[in-house]
């Protein structure tokens, strides 16, 4: 049997914002890949086009693909729009849409909606319309991509038969093998062309701290927990935990990305450094320059000395052999005619010859003054009649050399010198920021931080902040958070973070409640970045893939990582408008799903979450390799047993070891802190680095050699 030639589609795009600029659209691509991927080979390239919110400029684009009016080979099969079917002032597209159409199509309309209300009730708020002009198929679409993408993967599988039906196929000729025929050619069952329904009941245990399977080996704990059937044995069936067993996938559909490929999909999604400028003072720690920065004053404004003792005018070569009377030598009694000290507002009087001041370290030079003798070098001769100041010193030596001890304007900073480069993060140890100061600088352009917020997840979980169940005992599974106030203490205190906000626990049921947290964290708080805890294994109540894909509209880059503890690390952009914006464009704002085990938890937020923030930030130029923690090579002091299929990062305390004696003298060595269980938070007390265990069967040994990631770098 012949393969039927494939069918015609065409998409509008229905956007004032697309309109103005193209490139915001991203319905568009995402409807084409639907075609392509999901559309069994049965669909040509399809023809896109871009109109603004306006009823006749919808119509002339339809009736143009419908009526054949511009197409040489004929009306277009399958005609989708997308955009303008919500209730917004600007949304016309059903009543653009519904007067073309000859024959309604309520089916279509029920089919989309019916898949709509399994992600999300606010499915009703649509207003789809489908139906049948002259030989055309035409659908409308939600505007959002995800929504679009999910509506007409509801419908796609049946459409090419409703597309033939129209262009005129034999209808007698086309059921001739019954509904059965039918449901094979389009590759649907009656058994899957409605959503699947789980039986029983099912609990929900522990799913914060117990997912991720990363259990402990060489210092003690449980047998790793390890699948005795192939991927390829498992179906293939749906990431959403909410359709019911039956229909719930085995297995993760997200493919395994080494730590190396995680990281680099991480600075590939984050956003570009935004410049903002800043007061120079303490709060400017952690903060990276976005310009060179240049003095706006000189460093000394002025000639100062560099000591204490008594400013003098040195006698030039050309003095001395001069027969002017009024040149003398140094060394004598000389009068004190001024004092100068560093904190005087002014400039002491013009030194005369013969004279000398009193001068502090410091203190501008008297005009005429040329050297500063030390004090040591000095002696008073007499004081003066109230006997509280000298009157006359004598200078003891005659070895003092014009300038001496003396600081010329500018040594130490040339006014316009470039005092900090850009790129340069501002420490904690206060050199930058005292040198911003001294060279008059009062504000400087830097990168702004990302704001971050950490929230829990999990009906079983118990807030240990809440002075009404803390002192409570745990009861029927319970569990205290210990996730949410490690994560708040170790993002808080990286120099590099701005804002940390604490967005409590999301419970699981009912199911919005995680969708709901999520949406108030980015509008309420102005987030960059939410990090989550839990719900991003396989569990029915692992809610977060299926929340940001099916109700955020968001897009996972990554849900598994070769790692252990973390395998289950999930990382997601969700487009975001915010509240300020004078436009409907969105922003992408950062989703990172942290496993629910403790340790698991803090391990992947240094190695995941850490180099975001520090990119946002403006570290290291835009270079991966110049963001993370600081990597040393340590000596172990004991066994350690390495995994051959995923990198592990083993808990341990690092030292220095500078005397004694033995192999481990004037080395780093690492320590153990023991069990390494990922759900043992314990493990990571005392720990102050990760050491990156190499990929291999076996062990080290003690004394060998190891790459460590010192978690204090930040």
């Amino acid at each position: 049997m012949s393969q039927a030639p494939p069918l015609r589609p065409a998409i509008l795009i229905v956007s004032d914002t697309a309109f103005a600029d193209p490139s915001t659209d991203k319905a568009g691509s995402a409807l084409t890949e639907t075609f392509s991927v999901d559309g069994a080979g049965r669909w040509e390239e399809p023809i896109i086009e871009i109109v603004k919110d306006d009823v006749l400029e919808i119509q002339r684009a339809v009736r143009s693909w419908s009526d054949g009016e511009s197409q040489a080979s004929g009306p277009i099969n399958l005609i989708v729009t997308t955009g303008g079917t919500g209730f917004a002032r600007r949304d016309f597209t059903p009543e653009a849409i519904s007067p073309l159409i000859h024959r309604h199509a309520p089916g279509i309309v029920h089919g989309m909606l019916a898949a709509s209300f399994q992600v999300t009730p606010f499915a009703m708020m649509s207003r789809p319309v489908a139906g049948v002009r002259n030989k055309s198929i035409i659908v409308t679409l939600p505007g959002s991509p995800k929504g679009a993408k999910e509506n007409l993967q509801a419908i796609l599988k049946l459409l090419p038969h409703a597309c033939m039906q129209a262009a005129g196929e034999d209808s007698r000729q086309a059921h001739a093998g019954g509904v059965s025929k039918l449901e094979k050619d389009a590759g649907v069952s009656s058994s899957t062309a409605k959503p699947a329904v789980g039986g029983g009941s099912h609990s929900h245990s522990h799913h914060h701290h117990h997912h991720d399977h990363d259990h402990g080996h060489g210092h003690g704990g449980h047998k790793v927990p390890k699948a005795h059937t192939d991927p390829s044995q498992r179906p293939h069936q749906s990431n959403d935990p909410r359709l019911g067993a039956t229909a719930r996938a085995r297995s993760s559909p997200y493919p395994m990305l080494s730590v190396e490929e995680a990281v680099a999909k991480i600075i590939e999604q984050s956003p570009s450094p935004i410049v903002e400028i800043r007061d120079v003072s303490p709060d400017l720690v952690g903060y990276v320059l976005a310009e060179d920065i240049k003095a706006a004053e000189a460093v000394p404004a002025y000639r100062a000395s560099i000591v204490d003792g008594y400013a003098v005018i040195v006698p030039s070569e050309s003095d001395q052999t001069s027969s002017t009377s009024a040149v003398t030598s140094i060394k004598g009694v000389f009068p004190v005619a001024s004092v100068s000290h560093a904190q005087a507002a002014s400039l002491p009087p013009p030194l005369q010859p013969g004279q000398i001041a009193r001068i502090t370290t410091g203190a501008p030079l008297p005009e005429n003054a040329n050297a500063v003798v030390m004090v040591e070098d000095t002696t008073i001769a007499s004081l003066t009649d109230d006997q509280s100041e000298e009157a006359t010193v004598e200078i003891l030596t005659s070895e003092l050399a014009i300038g001496e001890n003396i600081r010329e304007p500018g040594s130490d900073i040339q006014l316009s010198e470039v005092v900090l480069t850009k790129g340069t993060s501002i420490s904690r140890f206060g050199g930058e920021v005292g040198v911003l100061a001294a060279a008059g600088i009062a504000q400087v352009p830097v990168y702004r931080k990302a704001r971050i917020g950490i929230l829990s997840t999990g009906d079983e979980v118990t807030d240990v902040s809440n002075t009404t169940t803390k002192s409570q005992p745990l009861t029927n599974g319970m569990i205290r958070d210990s996730n949410r106030p490690s994560l708040l203490t170790l993002v808080g205190q990286w120099p590099v973070t701005g804002a940390v906000v604490d967005l409590g626990i999301a419970r699981d049921t009912p199911n919005t409640a995680l969708e709901e947290a999520l949406r108030a964290g980015y509008r309420d708080h102005d987030l960059d970045i939410i990090v989550t805890t839990g719900g991003v294994s396989m569990g029915e109540l692992d809610l977060l893939k299926p929340t940001v894909e099916r109700s955020l509209g968001g897009t996972v880059h990554f849900g598994r990582v070769s790692m252990k503890p973390g395998k289950p690390t999930t990382f997601a952009s969700i487009p975001f408008k915010p509240s300020s914006a004078l436009t409907s464009s969105r922003e992408s704002r950062l989703l990172f799903g942290l496993p629910g085990n403790p340790a698991s938890a803090l391990v992947t937020a240094n190695l995941f979450l850490l180099p975001c923030i520090q990119h946002i930030g403006g570290y290291g130029g835009g270079s991966i390799a110049a963001k993370g923690l600081e990597r040393v090579t340590v000596t172990v002091d004991s066994r350690i047993r390495c995994d051959p299929t995923r990198v592990e990062y083993h808990r341990v305390r690092v030292r220095f070891v500078g005397t004694g004696s033995g192999q481990q003298q004037g080395r780093l060595v690492a320590s153990s802190t023991g069990m390494q269980r990922s759900s043992r938070v314990a493990s990571l007390a005392s720990a102050n680095a990760l050491l990156q265990l190499p990929l291999r069967e076996g062990y080290l040994e003690k004394g060998d050699e190891c790459v460590a990631l010192l978690l204090a770098s930040p």
